[in-house]
């Protein structure tokens, strides 16, 4: 196994809670499902938690080799896509928006490699001149039940796989079986390359075709639920890899 030194340095985006009588402090604390952190350690990354501070992103960034944007209960705010709040379905989280903008924003002006998980796509289609519907069960009645029944270590649907995109090739194949844990979900990609939709024509995938790895998946590839999630993130962390080498100087 590598030197813990020479491992690639991913950053993991975290949520934030206000504390209180019966919770895990009675005090504000950060919160981080474990997995995320075991997937990246499987794929061969050292995972680090980031706290929320926006004014630090230049530097956080600047640290890291890679960054995940991960999901979370919340919604991301419709005036980053230029639409009216409906408050009976969106729930936010400002301070945490913020800072994973900042970071993502960071991140993106590096060239540094990111991974956007559910949430973290969201965010990022709306960074690069998406639109998102708001609520899926409202505005597409007719959809597949995108918040699953059935426990998010199983599969809820398939995804069918953009060819000729970097997630296609990563993948190899034309499908995927996916969990799915969201009400919210991509509308335009703006500026991205739709790389994967449901069977019911919802984008589950997007990516940044002029960035070097910039993808989003509307899916939680951290269960490992489909051979794909192993491929996705075992790619995620060998550009981080290629990026540590590369800006050290030690590679090409």
């Amino acid at each position: 196994m590598p030197h813990p030194a020479s491992l690639p340095l991913i950053g993991v985006t975290s949520d934030h809670e206000s504390g209180g009588p019966g919770q895990y402090s009675a005090f504000p604390w950060y919160a981080l499902r474990a997995n995320y952190m075991g997937a990246v350690i499987k794929a061969g990354g050292l995972p680090v938690a980031l706290p929320h501070a926006p004014c630090l992103a230049d530097e956080m960034i600047a640290r890291l080799d890679g960054l995940i944007v991960t999901g979370g209960a919340f919604d991301i705010d419709p005036s980053l896509y230029g639409a009216q709040r409906d408050a009976s379905t969106t729930t936010l989280k400002p301070s945490r928006t913020a800072s994973e903008l900042a970071l993502l924003n960071a991140a993106r002006a590096r060239d540094l490699p990111v991974l956007g998980i559910c949430g973290g796509m969201q965010l990022l289609a709306a960074a690069l001149g998406g639109t998102l519907i708001q609520d899926i069960a409202t505005e597409r009645p007719d959809a597949l039940p995108h918040e699953q029944p059935n426990p998010r270590d199983q599969a809820g649907h398939i995804v069918t796989l953009t060819p000729d995109t970097l997630l296609g090739r990563i993948v190899g194949r034309a499908s995927m079986a996916v969990n799915s844990s969201h009400h919210q979900a991509v509308r335009d990609p703006g500026r991205a390359v739709v790389s994967a939709r449901a069977e019911d024509g919802i984008i589950e995938a997007i990516e940044d075709p002029h960035a070097r790895f910039c993808v989003g998946v509307q899916w939680h590839p951290e269960f490992l639920i489909d051979p794909g999630d192993r491929a996705l993130l075992a790619a995620f962390v060998a550009a981080a890899i290629h990026n540590r080498t590369t800006v050290s100087g030690d590679g090409v």
